[in-house]
C-alpha cells in the first residue's frame, strides 16, 4: 500500500517549513520511526521518523524547497494494510506544553519607527491571559496599552522601562500555555536524555570548541537569507550556539543574536542619555530638594511646547461672553439626555460654534508650509484631553463640520474615555486642523495656550462663573446675575493678524450666545 508523508504541522503559528535533509534516497528501505528527512521551520528545525517499514518510492519536496503544512512531501510503499487507516487518525505531532511566542513592539502609524516602554505590567515567570495588558508604550503621536497575543507565562523581558525599542523589535517572551511538537518514540527519548546527559558533561569545553565545532555544519534556507539582511557573515555565524537538533542553528537563535546585539547599543545609548527606571534615579539630599527624572510623556510634552514657541508668533485675544441661553438649555435637558447616557456639557456647544466659525474664516483652518498656506477644506477638531498625573493629549474628531451638537458630545466622551484608558488610534492624534483646551473644567477662568503645531490657532475655554453684569434693554441699563465665560483665542501671527483673529472670536461669541437651540 502507498503511504503519504505530509508536511507535519509544528505549532498553531506555523503555517509552512523546509526541507533541510533527506535521509533515505528514493528506492531505499526504510524502518518504522528511522529518521526520514529534516525540516526547518520559523519556530524550530526537527527530524521527521517514518510511520512504518517501507520503501521510499517518491520524493515530491526537494531539499532547500519550502512546502505548506499538510502537502505531501513524499510516498511511502509498505505492505502493511493495517497502516492506510491507522494514517489517518494517528497525528505525526503530540500535545507537550508551549511554544516561545515573540512579543514585539508594535507598529503605531505609518510614520512611527520606534516607541518607548513606559510600563512592564508583568514581570518575568508571570502568567498572563490571553487579551490581558502586557506593557505600555509611548510614542511621538499616541501613548497604548499593548495586551498579550496568547495565554501563557513571560519568560523573559528584553527590554526595561524607558528604554527606546524600533518597531518590530521582540520586547518580550512568552511561552504560550498550549503547542505541539514531533511525537517522540521511546528510542528516541532515551537518546534525547543521553544527548542532554553528555551535553552538560561536556559544558566547560563546549564554548571553547564552539568555532571549530560548527564550522562545517548546515544552515537553513531562512537563517542564511536572515544572515545575508543582517551583513552577517558566514565565519561568524560559526561561532553562534544552536538549540535545534544537535547544535543546529536555527532562526530564532540568530534573530535572538541581532537583537542581543541591537539591545547592547541601545543599552549602552540609554546610560548615556537617561535613567533605566525613575526609581533608581528618585533621590532627595540633604537640604531636602528631591530630583525626579522626567517621565517620556512629560518630556514629549516639553518638547512639543518649546517647538511651538519657537515656531509660531503667539498673540492672545480674549472675548466675554453670555452663555445664559445654553446655561438654560442644559438645565431644563440634562435629566432628558442622562437617560440616553449622553452627559450634556458647555464643549459640545463651544465646538459646534468653533466649527462655524471656521467655516466663516477658513484661513484660522490652514498651516504654513515654508513660504505656502496649506488650506484645509475639512475640519478635524482636537480636543485637549488631561491625563493623570501631568500629562496632555489632543485627539481630533475627524469631519467635525458634518456632526451635530449631539454628534459632537458623543465624540467628545468617546475620545475623553478612550484617552484615559488608553486606547487612542495613532489616527487619532494625527492631521488636526485646530484645536480646544478647556482649562476652565479645573476653576481657571482665563489662560494662554499654547498652538498645537502645526495649526495656526487654538481657542481656551475658562470656567462659566455666576456674576453680576450690566445689561441694557430699550435704552434702559440695569445690574443681572448671568452665567459668564471667557474665551481666550492664541493665534499665529505670521498669518492671522488681529483682525482676523478678533473677528473670529466675535463670530464664536456671536453664535453662544444667541445659539438655536431648537436645532440640538
Amino acid at each position: 500500500m502507498k503511504v503519504e508523508i505530509i508536511m507535519p504541522q509544528m505549532g498553531e503559528s506555523i503555517t509552512e517549513g523546509t526541507v533541510i535533509k533527506w535521509h533515505k534516497k528514493v528506492g531505499e528501505e526504510i524502518k518504522k520511526d528511522e529518521i526520514l528527512f529534516e525540516i526547518s521551520t520559523d519556530k524550530v528545525d526537527t527530524e521527521v521518523p517514518s510511520p512504518e517499514n517501507g520503501i521510499l518510492k517518491e520524493i515530491l519536496v526537494k531539499e532547500n524547497e519550502t512546502a505548506e503544512v499538510g502537502k505531501v512531501v513524499a510516498v511511502l510503499e509498505t505492505d502493511n494494510s493495517e497502516y492506510v487507516d491507522k494514517a489517518q487518525d494517528t497525528p505525526t505531532t503530540t500535545q507537550v506544553g508551549g511554544e516561545i511566542v515573540d512579543i514585539i513592539m508594535p507598529k503605531m502609524g505609518e510614520s512611527i519607527t520606534e516607541g518607548v516602554i513606559i510600563k512592564w505590567h508583568k514581570k518575568a515567570g508571570d502568567k498572563v491571559a490571553k487579551d490581558e495588558i502586557l506593557f505600555e508604550i509611548s510614542t511621538d503621536k499616541v501613548d497604548t496599552e499593548v495586551p498579550s497575543p496568547e495565554e501563557g507565562i513571560l519568560t523573559e523581558i528584553l527590554y526595561e522601562e524607558n528604554q527606546t525599542v524600533e518597531v518590530g523589535q521582540t520586547v518580550a517572551k512568552l511561552k504560550t500555555t498550549t503547542g505541539l511538537r514531533p511525537v517522540t518514540t521511546a528510542a528516541e527519548t532515551v537518546e534525547i536524555a543521553e544527548e542532554k546527559e553528555k551535553s552538560a558533561a561536556e559544558e566547560p569545553l563546549r564554548k571553547e570548541e564552539t568555532a571549530s565545532r560548527n564550522a562545517n555544519r548546515f544552515y537553513s534556507p531562512s537563517v542564511i537569507n536572515l544572515a545575508r539582511a543582517e551583513g552577517i557573515p558566514l565565519s561568524e555565524l560559526d561561532t553562534l550556539e544552536g538549540t535545534g537538533l544537535k547544535g543546529r542553528l536555527t532562526k530564532k537563535d540568530l534573530e535572538r543574536y541581532i537583537e542581543s546585539r541591537k539591545s547592547v547599543a541601545i543599552n549602552q545609548d540609554v546610560k548615556k542619555t537617561e535613567p533605566a527606571s525613575v526609581s533608581e534615579y528618585k533621590r532627595v539630599s540633604s537640604d531636602g530638594v528631591e530630583i525626579i527624572p522626567m517621565d517620556h510623556t512629560r518630556r514629549r510634552i516639553m518638547e512639543h511646547m518649546v517647538k511651538s514657541r519657537d515656531t509660531s508668533v503667539h498673540v492672545t485675544a480674549v472675548a466675554e461672553v453670555d452663555m445664559s441661553v445654553i446655561y438654560n438649555f442644559i438645565k431644563e435637558n440634562k435629566n432628558k439626555f442622562a437617560k440616553e447616557n449622553l452627559k450634556l456639557t458647555y464643549m459640545p456647544f463651544i465646538a459646534f460654534a468653533a466649527v462655524k466659525a471656521l467655516q466663516q474664516y477658513p484661513l484660522m483652518n490652514s498651516s504654513i508650509e515654508g513660504a505656502n498656506i496649506v488650506m484645509k477644506k475639512y475640519i478635524n477638531l482636537g480636543i485637549a484631553v488631561a491625563v493623570e498625573p501631568n500629562g496632555l493629549i489632543v485627539p481630533n474628531i475627524k469631519h467635525a463640520e458634518e456632526k451635530s451638537v449631539i454628534g459632537l458630545a458623543k465624540a467628545i466622551a468617546d475620545l475623553s474615555e478612550r484617552t484615559r484608558t488608553k486606547k487612542l488610534l495613532p489616527e487619532d492624534v494625527q492631521n488636526g486642523t485646530f484645536s480646544i483646551t478647556n482649562y476652565g473644567v479645573f476653576g481657571t477662568l482665563i489662560g494662554t495656550p499654547i498652538i498645537n503645531q502645526p495649526e495656526v490657532g487654538i481657542l481656551g475655554v475658562g470656567a462659566v462663573v455666576k456674576k453680576p453684569v450690566v445689561v441694557e434693554n430699550e435704552g434702559v441699563e440695569s445690574i443681572a446675575i448671568k452665567p459668564m465665560m471667557y474665551l481666550s483665542l492664541s493665534h499665529d501671527h505670521r498669518l492671522i493678524d488681529g483682525m482676523i483673529g478678533s473677528k473670529f472670536l466675535m463670530s464664536i461669541k456671536h453664535i453662544l450666545e444667541n445659539f438655536d437651540t431648537s436645532s440640538v
